[in-house]
């Protein structure tokens, strides 16, 4: 095990860091959120924003990028050659949910509601009966943006009574555009009263809100669960669970001149509905980011080359710890449990990016941190969900290798991990950046 000092948080787990990811989850109600979250602590760590509408220097140090939704930061340690290759922990910072649209005002029947689209694969029975939020990004006529969340209890979708659906024990069917629209008063229904709301909460004037991004969230706070408190109960650990690891990872190595590779965190928007836009691992901006640190530092297209012939990503995302009331959907001989440590992730089909070579590089870190690790492989009768790993592989030509955390009720509102697996996932990451 590397030194106490490189590790997130210092000694043995203690649920200093699964606490913090606590706070980071709370923080975080929309991807806007978490880039905003993950950028306050590295600042703090000492790293710098740099505008890709700006000229890029080779100076040593700590940078990040952000563009809407997600977050690439990097530190290149002092004397780092134009052709050092580059040690990438690539994540995603959105969720299934719930996602306002353009015009919002809804109502029927004497109820305000508020007109939203199901964005990604969500399990929308997890929605029912819940008291949500609303968070987002207002976008100004000035072209700037101002974050809000209203984290309090502010919409809700009923459910229909069972003396009105006597057989909904027998096979729930929600209609998403019929069923799934919240509410949140009652009375006539005004153009503008959302986004009038939302602007008031904000701090700024209605009348100067252009556009808006806004989605729902549960209030709920994070939580211990358990007889012994060894479970965490969430919002959105796919993913923040990696983009809160990553960071600590990556900040724990600020100041380090002893490294041999350049550590990179990769944090996307979109992955939960394909990666394609520029946000998202489909578009340009990590090649663009990685290109121009090499340029900067006086390379030339062979020391970019060089550089990403030797560069290898770990996609860090969740993926499934076995059911106990439906291990039969699992593959028989792979049952990855929490707090077992991160899973290694594959699938010959290629909707896992990992192979042997890859393997041996997350056991490597793995056994390097003193951390245990498991892996997954589908039931080949279950269609394989797939990350950021193969595109990022396809795309750039860098060894990718698919890993995370064991959950279960993946895409729910509120899922559930060990509450030592996070930790474990942090320390598996910085001995990977270490190299």
């Amino acid at each position: 095990m590397s030194s106490a000092a490189s590790r997130p948080t210092a000694g043995p787990f203690d649920r200093g860091h699964t606490d913090d990811l606590m706070a980071f989850l709370t923080a975080s109600p929309s991807p806007y959120h978490a880039v905003a979250t993950a950028a306050e602590r590295l600042e703090k760590a000492g790293f710098r924003q740099v505008e890709e509408t700006a000229s890029w220097d080779g100076t040593s140090g700590g940078k990040y990028v952000i563009r809407g939704g997600a977050i690439i930061a990097w530190y290149v340690p002092e004397g780092a050659s134009a052709h050092t290759p580059f040690r990438i922990v690539g994540a995603h910072t959105d969720s299934p949910n719930l996602r306002v649209k353009p015009q919002p005002d809804l109502g029927s029947q004497g109820w305000r509601q508020v007109a939203v689209e199901v964005y990604g694969g969500t399990l929308l029975n997890t929605w029912l009966d819940r008291d949500l939020g609303l968070a987002g990004r207002l976008t100004l006529r000035d072209g700037s943006h101002r974050l809000v969340n209203v984290d309090r209890p502010l919409l809700r979708v009923p459910q229909l009574a069972i003396h009105l659906d006597r057989g909904v024990n027998d096979g729930l069917k929600l209609d998403r555009q019929r069923h799934m629209q919240p509410v949140w008063g009652i009375g006539e229904v005004h153009e503008g009263d959302l986004i009038s709301f939302v602007a008031a909460e904000a701090g700024v004037d209605a009348e100067d809100v252009s556009g808006w991004d806004l989605m729902v969230h549960a209030v709920e706070a994070p939580a211990y669960l358990g007889r012994d408190r060894e479970l965490l109960a969430g919002p959105r650990m796919d993913n923040l669970i990696s983009v809160h690891a990553s960071v600590a990872a990556l900040a724990s190595l600020a100041g380090r001149e002893d490294l041999t590779y350049i550590p990179v965190l990769a944090a996307f928007d979109h992955e939960e509905n394909g990666s394609e836009a520029d946000t998202g691992a489909q578009g340009p901006l990590l090649g663009n980011v990685l290109e121009r640190s090499v340029y900067a530092r006086g390379g030339s297209y062979e020391d970019r080359a060089r550089a990403f012939a030797g560069t290898v990503c770990l996609s860090s995302d969740t993926g499934h710890a076995v059911h106990p009331n439906y291990a039969e959907r699992h593959d028989p001989t792979h049952h990855p449990r929490v707090n077992g440590g991160p899973i290694l992730k594959v699938n010959v089909n290629q909707r896992y990016a990992t192979d042997g070579s890859g393997r041996a590089v997350f056991a490597a870190a793995c056994e390097k941190a003193g951390v245990p690790w498991q892996s997954f492989v589908s039931n080949n009768d279950m269609p394989c969900g797939t990350t950021i790993g193969p595109i990022t592989a396809a795309r750039h030509g860098i060894k990718t290798v698919d890993i995370g955390v064991a959950i279960l009720s993946m895409h729910s509102a509120r899922e559930l991990c060990g509450a030592k697996d996070p930790y474990l996932l942090a320390n598996a990451l910085v001995a990977f950046l270490e190299g």
